[in-house]
């Protein structure tokens, strides 16, 4: 009976016993699963979200390189757009030169007289516009030694002709003889001749000096108050209608010579870029030998004068030759330049736009060749770049802006 009594005993404390491990263990798992269940929740919940950041960073990225310009703002800017197409451009020369006046188109204004030169209007300088028959200078040698040239013609003209028409007397009574007349007469023509080349122009203050020609004073040569002889050049006039174009060329090209068409040029004194094919320019010469003290071969153009030109100034030159077909090129307003980089902008919407990285080849001063980052189509702006860049640094795109491409 004692036995019993404790083999109950224990079998009652083991039941006991394995309730409770049951109990605890039952506890653990069901907080491990329900641990395991909020973190599956937690990592979809932050796989959701980061899911959701990448999303808005890709689309923000995707309008990085978008550049938003509203019709406004271009009409404010008078924004033009050329569309770009294979067209043919030249094989560029780029050297210098200079305009000069063409041949033909100056006269040079000399002394007639010794003396003292006066000019007739204080004021004219050079550049200033004569016409043919005005008076340039006045010389007199009035207060000078040697006396006045005009009044001495004008007194030996006037003796002559007194001792002229008594020999005429003379020789019909043959009180004096044939040869004393011829001599007599000679003095008499020669006194006339003298006298009438200065006559038209003789005025109370010295020989008038005129301008045969219309044209502009290119240069003065001589000063207020300065003496000159007879032949003295004493000014340029010119006439400006024709220029020409002198370019130095080097050595170097003197097989392309023959393939040189025409030029562009750009004056020292100007931003603008000429093209002779404007100004019914023509090719005139090449020199056939170069220059022994600076290995250059003149290349010479002549056009017409209708712009501002300056003859004698100093200018960029741009000499043209074997024209290539099929050459895709932008004006030279296009492109920009970034740590020796070069872009242009594209225009792919009415109010977008966007930076193009492109390879420039030559340029003729009005054109630049695209060697690679363009294509047949593309829209390019060709006016108004530098606004177009400044609002792809600083401008933001409106909010809710969407885009499909």
């Amino acid at each position: 009976m004692k036995t019993y009594i404790v083999g109950s005993l224990i079998a009652m404390a083991l039941l006991i016993s394995g309730c409770h491990a049951g109990n605890k263990n039952g506890s653990s798992a069901d907080a491990k699963d329900a641990h395991e269940h909020l973190h599956d929740h937690e990592h979809d919940h932050s796989h959701s979200h980061d899911h959701d950041h990448n999303h808005d960073h890709d689309r923000s990225s995707g309008d990085t390189d978008e550049i938003h310009f509203s019709r406004q703002q271009a009409e404010m800017v008078g924004l033009e757009v050329e569309q770009v197409a294979p067209a043919p451009f030249s094989y560029v020369i780029k050297t210098n030169g200079h305009i000069q006046a063409a041949q033909g188109d100056e006269v040079i204004i000399a002394a007639t007289s010794n003396g003292i030169v006066s000019y007739t209007n204080p004021s004219l300088t050079d550049g200033s516009a004569v016409k043919s028959g005005q008076s340039i200078v006045t010389i007199s040698a009035r207060d000078l030694l040697e006396g006045d040239p005009s009044t001495k013609a004008k007194i030996e003209f006037e003796t002559a002709e007194k001792e002229f028409h008594r020999a005429e007397l003379l020789v019909k009574d043959q009180i004096i003889s044939t040869k004393e007349f011829e001599q007599s007469r000679l003095r008499y023509e020669t006194a006339k001749t003298a006298y009438n080349a200065q006559a038209s122009n003789m005025t109370a203050h010295g020989v008038r000096v005129t301008s045969p020609i219309n044209g502009y004073i290119k240069n003065r040569m001589v000063g207020q108050g300065e003496y000159v002889s007879v032949g003295q050049p004493i000014a340029t006039v010119s006439q400006n209608k024709r220029l020409q174009l002198r370019a130095e060329l080097s050595e170097s090209h003197y097989k392309t010579l023959k393939n040189i068409t025409s030029a562009n040029f750009k004056p020292a004194y100007d931003d603008q870029v000429y093209q002779l094919s404007d100004l019914n320019g023509r090719l005139l010469s090449f020199g056939r030998s170069a220059d022994g003290q600076s290995f250059f071969i003149p290349v010479t153009f002549e056009f017409d004068n209708v712009g501002d030109f300056l003859p004698g100034a100093f200018t960029e030159v741009y000499l043209l030759a074997s024209p290539k077909n099929d050459v895709i090129s932008v004006p030279t307003s296009s492109l920009t330049e970034e740590q020796g980089l070069y872009f242009v902008y594209l225009q792919f919407e009415e109010e977008h736009y966007k930076k193009q990285e492109v390879t420039p080849g030559q340029s003729d001063g009005t054109r630049v060749q695209i060697v690679s980052g363009l294509k047949p189509g593309d829209k390019v702006v060709t006016k108004g770049v530098y606004q177009v860049k400044l609002a792809a640094v600083s401008s933001v795109m409106p909010e809710g802006h969407t885009h499909n491409h």
